[in-house]
């Protein structure tokens, strides 16, 4: 996911423990985690909207190995590189059901993690207040539109050990966490905005370059 096109993020930058209450603490060492992962990977240009790859579901990760270690540090380099809150494994041309992501809440406070085989909870209607917050996404560089999501949001999934993790959040990164999860089913947030907030959002996309590397589009 792209950075709030006036946001002001807070200073960038070891295991992630389980707290009492169930959920991941990803704030524990935020800086250190994120810088280790990016010293360690290699940036890649990322995909853009029209690349297959973004607009079909992807494989379930089943093999947690050093491979996909190397694929997650590999995922915060490109995202850091890009500017970026959060990316999905799609988004650098991978076929698997991953996102990381470096996010402050609404509150300010960093969250930074990886999640594999992300499910969004379904939460209780009293727990679901819209935000029509903008969003914008690296791989529909330089668009907003405003997009009403849930203000709250839980994911579950695995981490990079296969271990079940189960995350949370608020506001902007509440946003986050689904915006990647909707990359790894085949949706970018432009899919769900109305036919003319879709296409103004192509429109400014195409009136403006983008200040990372992106992949060229196959031609039909």
């Amino acid at each position: 996911m792209a950075q709030q096109e006036t946001d002001q993020r807070n200073d960038r930058g070891a295991s992630v423990m389980e707290p009492e209450d169930g959920f991941v603490d990803d704030t524990q060492d935020a800086e250190a985690r994120e810088l280790a992962h990016r010293e360690r990977g290699t940036s890649r240009p990322i995909t853009v909207v029209g690349n297959p790859v973004l607009h079909k579901e992807c494989r379930d990760v089943t093999e947690f190995d050093d491979s996909l270690a190397a694929l997650i540090d590999d995922m915060f380099a490109s995202q850091h590189t890009a500017e970026g809150v959060g990316l999905a494994a799609n988004q650098i041309g991978v076929d698997l059901k991953v996102f990381v992501y470096d996010c402050p809440d609404d509150d300010g406070v960093r969250h930074v993690g990886a999640v594999c085989n992300p499910v969004v909870e379904e939460l209780p209607p009293g727990d679901r207040n819209l935000d029509d917050s903008n969003e914008g996404c690296l791989s529909v560089p330089t668009a907003y539109a405003a997009l009403p999501r849930p203000d709250y949001a839980v994911v579950r999934g695995q981490d990079a050990q296969g271990n079940p993790v189960r995350v949370h959040g608020t506001g902007y990164f509440a946003r986050c966490l689904q915006h990647e999860t909707d990359h790894l089913y085949g949706y970018l947030y432009i899919d769900r905005l109305s036919k003319r907030d879709r296409k103004d959002a192509l429109k400014q996309m195409a009136e403006n370059t983008p200040r990372y590397e992106t992949v060229p589009n196959p031609v039909d």
